[in-house]
């Protein structure tokens, strides 16, 4: 008996397959108005509030200019979960980014060396004359000039990582706090 009126109910007629296809209709609509109103409540994204970040006016004394970031760190800085700049105060090139969640987008600056074709050679952990720890090594491309690249990552409470690795898990496990500032110097060898 109730196999019965089940079938009637579900049996494959004109009016069962419009009022389905209604049904479906409206469950599109009610999805569509729902994301469209999320859309719409949604906070602004990371990218745009980190555009106004302000970087600094001067490095270990010496005054900052800023330098246009280049065509491929224009792109890499849309998706990138922070802001970029790219300053010089003469004598080397300060890459700095501002990272405000861990990402496996910041990587060693050795590896974007490698694949813009130079070679690194002694890599090695150094002390500045300020005491700060960095990661540093020599880029070079055949037959060009040599550049000396260091590096480090640094939470919002001053604590320092120089292997990216080592901050991307403590970052993600909640050991480091951000934001963080990532720097790296470039300066070319004479």
């Amino acid at each position: 008996m109730a196999i019965a009126v089940l079938d009637r109910c579900f049996a494959n007629r004109l009016v069962h397959r419009m009022l389905h296809k209604a049904l479906f209709g409206v469950a599109m609509l009610l999805c569509l108005a729902w994301s469209g109103s999320a859309a719409l409540h949604r906070a602004p994204p990371a990218a745009a509030a980190a555009a106004f970040h302000e970087w600094p006016s001067e490095w270990d004394g010496a005054p900052l200019r800023p330098l246009a970031l280049s065509e491929v760190e224009n792109r890499f800085a849309e998706r990138f979960p922070g802001s970029m700049a790219r300053l010089t105060d003469g004598q080397q090139v300060l890459v700095l980014r501002q990272v405000n969640a861990p990402t496996r987008m910041l990587h060693p600056a050795a590896d974007c060396y490698r694949a813009l074709g130079y070679g690194i050679a002694q890599a090695q952990l150094e002390r500045d004359l300020h005491e700060r720890l960095w990661r540093c090594f020599v880029a070079e491309r055949t037959g060009g000039r040599k550049i000396r690249v260091c590096e480090r990552i640094v939470d919002a409470g001053g604590g320092a990582f120089t292997d990216t690795s080592a901050w991307y898990w403590a970052a993600a496990s909640g050991r480091s706090n951000g934001p963080w500032q990532a720097v790296t110097l470039a300066k070319p060898i004479e």
